[in-house]
């Protein structure tokens, strides 16, 4: 039964991860270039990027609450997909510093909310087989991958300001996309794991929540001006695209085979191994811009450092966070990693950069990455680990 219903669910499942990270593959890439093109400084881009991120914090505990309270995640995720559409408008309208940090605030508010509550459907969707999640994700990975190569021609044949209107056409097939799938019964609200506050001050939740901040700070760097970084070695457009691509296969490979990972190693292993191969990325780039290859090898490394790390963690946070507590367990480690420190990472990156420029940013990120090394050795319990490694 959990086999036929998964081969029902998989393409409604996988084809909403292609749409949504279209958009994002279509923004994160290229945005800070067309902040660049309307003339905003290292500072302003850093601001809009922690303000872009930042709304992550708050959005999805807010809605997430919503839901587990209502029961109804798809209808929450089709407003937040509404609001989305109607506020990427904003891109193409407004061009001065302060329309844009209002529209980018109301435009991430609602695009960052979807996530959780969809990955929240997700989990319910493959009970019984949550181990295939991996397989369902990874069209998301595929999905930024067409989005990245395609707005990259699209720059390169035509003009970066023709950037906003991609967005907004994305922004309205993923509100297209959420009608397909339709809302599930009430009856996972039966199931209660206590309060939600107690879960969250477990030592191993805590230290979680902690090592997944420090490891979206340090890609603030990478997301913020990793572009514009290879711009300024002239890198075209094309090529830009196409390493930003080779970084995203490297992910879809972990998704692919997340299933024999998992059932061959701790969940603390591959946790640790992400970090160290994270570690290695953030000291690499700066050092080798000037050599294809090795930007090339840095890249696979994407597969550790956003792969791995997320595989696991949402893995993890779906074992502990269950019934009336799921979506909001989804929330709070979105919040928690793409919110606190994905926003921080890209507001200290921009200083940094402007300040001290791609040494200074990556090895702060580096930093971030070590400390986050030492926290995860010490509480990230391999007893915990092993166990939900070996379920589903």
């Amino acid at each position: 039964m959990p086999d036929q219903h998964y081969r029902t669910a998989y393409p409604k499942l996988s084809s909403f991860y292609f749409f949504y990270f279209m958009l994002f593959g279509a923004l994160i890439p290229y945005i800070g270039l067309y902040y660049q093109s309307l003339g905003f400084n290292a500072i302003q881009i850093g601001q809009l990027m922690a303000v872009f991120v930042g709304t992550k914090i708050v959005a999805p505990n807010i809605l997430g609450w919503l839901s587990d309270r209502s029961g109804e995640t798809i209808r929450w995720l089709r407003w937040t997909a509404f609001l989305t559409l109607l506020f990427s408008f904003g891109l193409v309208y407004y061009h001065s510093f302060i329309g844009l940090v209002l529209t980018v605030f109301g435009f991430s508010f609602f695009f960052h909310a979807a996530l959780p509550l969809f990955e929240s459907y997700t989990f319910r969707s493959l009970s019984g087989v949550k181990a295939r999640y991996g397989l369902v994700r990874l069209w998301g990975s595929v999905g930024f991958i067409v989005a990245v190569l395609w707005v990259g021609w699209q720059i390169d044949a035509f003009s970066i300001q023709t950037f906003p209107w991609l967005l907004c056409l994305l922004a309205l097939i993923i509100w297209l996309a959420t009608f397909w799938v339709k809302e599930q019964g009430q009856s996972f609200k039966k199931e209660s794991t206590g309060s939600f506050l107690n879960i969250v001050k477990q030592p191993w939740v805590a230290s979680l929540l902690i090592v997944s901040i420090l490891i979206q700070f340090s890609h603030g760097t990478y997301y913020s001006f990793y572009s514009i970084f290879l711009s300024d070695y002239g890198y075209s457009k094309t090529t830009i695209a196409w390493l930003w691509a080779v970084g995203v296969i490297a992910e879809i490979a972990v998704f692919f085979w997340m299933v024999p990972l998992f059932r061959s190693y701790s969940v603390k292993f591959l946790l640790m191994l992400s970090l160290v191969l994270t570690l290695l990325r953030w000291i690499m780039i700066p050092l080798v811009p000037e050599s294809l290859l090795l930007l090339l090898f840095a890249q696979t490394l994407h597969a550790a450092s956003y792969g791995l790390f997320h595989a696991a963690a949402i893995y993890l946070i779906d074992h502990h966070f269950r019934g009336d507590n799921q979506s909001k367990g989804q929330a709070i480690y979105a919040s928690a990693s793409h919110g606190v420190g994905g926003a921080l990472g890209m507001l200290i990156a921009g200083y940094a950069w402007h300040d001290g420029g791609a040494y200074l940013a990556f090895g702060i990120s580096a930093i971030s990455i070590i400390i986050a090394l030492i926290i995860a050795q010490k509480w990230i319990e391999s007893s915990q680990s092993e166990m939900i490694s070996r379920s589903d």
